[in-house]
């Protein structure tokens, strides 16, 4: 009997252990799971997604708040996603700061986040942009803003699917006045001209670095489809490389001084570029302005004139032999 009571109490014992803290362990577990696939779900997979498109240009410099002067701006902004388009943005910067109230093209987004669905996902509801309807009945969101010219990450939570969608949306300095920008802006798309594919000349005014380089001018350009190409002659041999719109541009020439065939990206307004010089201890890249005037430019009639030129001396020397075989007939005919 005492062996039995010692067995009863010996599995009772067991059990409260093992209901105690084993139970809770598995319970635990098991919710750990069931939260991490909670978590996984409400973010939407790339096949969920619409094509994404790159925005902004390679080479990009982040413009800041403390670039633009205080203020409240209209401002274009780039998506990476046809879904998620943004029709209509309001830029408010002050004391370097900046934020956006953007308005969408659609009422399919409860709420957004600066950030991805990751980020979203663990974030607290204070951080997320809940939609308000204005005046219209158009969705709109306040949303911070890092700074224009940059890949922005931004995910925004639909309605219907209930789950958040990634993109990437840039906001265009380029679009804001230019009496709101503190800073001169790099050029990033290049102006296009009515002009027939050619060679020609233009006058091109050189500003910046320490007043002792000069430019070639006019300079000699090439327009290839609407787009315009010049060639750049330094009054030194030290320049290695320039810059312009982001990208390097190598000399097209290795004695002499530098030659460098760039993109002409404005006429008739300064084109910040960089032009990387060896000529002190150090290499040392110095900001410049280039300004085309497009009253000035010239068909390049160099070729026709080598051609006339080339053309005049076969004259003259078919002239020429045909009056030695006349000399020669003559006297032969004595």
């Amino acid at each position: 009997m005492k062996r039995k009571n010692i067995f009863c109490i010996a599995f009772l014992l067991w059990a409260l252990f093992t209901g105690v803290f084993a139970a809770p362990v598995n319970i635990q577990a098991a919710e750990e799971e069931s939260e991490g696939q909670t978590l996984s779900d409400m973010i939407a997979g790339e096949d969920e997604k619409a094509p994404a498109v790159e925005v902004g240009t390679e080479g990009m410099i982040p413009v800041y708040g403390s670039d633009i002067a205080d203020g409240i701006y209209q401002v274009e902004v780039e998506s990476s996603s046809s879904m998620f388009r943004i029709v209509e943005a309001e830029l408010t910067v002050a004391d370097g700061k900046m934020s956006a109230v953007i308005t969408l093209g659609g009422k399919g987004y409860l709420k957004l986040f600066m950030g991805t669905g990751q980020e979203a996902v663990a974030a607290k509801e204070s951080d997320y942009a809940v939609y308000v309807e204005d005046k219209d009945g158009a969705y709109t969101y306040e949303i911070p803003v890092e700074a224009l010219d940059m890949e922005l990450e931004c995910t925004s939570f639909s309605k219907k699917k209930e789950k958040w969608y990634d993109h990437q949306i840039l906001f265009k300095a380029s679009s804001l006045p230019k009496e709101a920008l503190l800073i001169t802006l790099p050029i990033y798309e290049q102006e296009t001209v009515s002009l027939e594919d050619g060679e020609y000349e233009i006058a091109v005014d050189l500003e910046g670095g320490t007043g002792k380089a000069s430019i070639q001018s006019p300079a000699r350009m090439t327009v290839t489809k609407g787009l315009a190409t010049a060639q750049i002659t330094w009054s030194s041999s030290n320049y290695d490389y320039m810059l312009v719109s982001g990208k390097k541009y190598l000399p097209v020439n290795t004695e002499g001084n530098s030659v460098f065939e760039i993109p002409v990206m404005v006429f008739d307004s300064p084109m910040p570029v960089t032009a990387d010089t060896l000529a002190m201890s150090t290499p040392h890249e110095i900001e410049y302005m280039l300004t085309f005037h497009m009253d000035t430019v010239k068909k390049d009639n160099g070729n026709i004139f080598m051609w006339i030129s080339l053309l005049l001396l076969l004259v003259i020397l078919t002239g020429a032999v045909i009056c030695g075989i006349v000399v020669k007939r003559r006297k032969a005919a004595k």
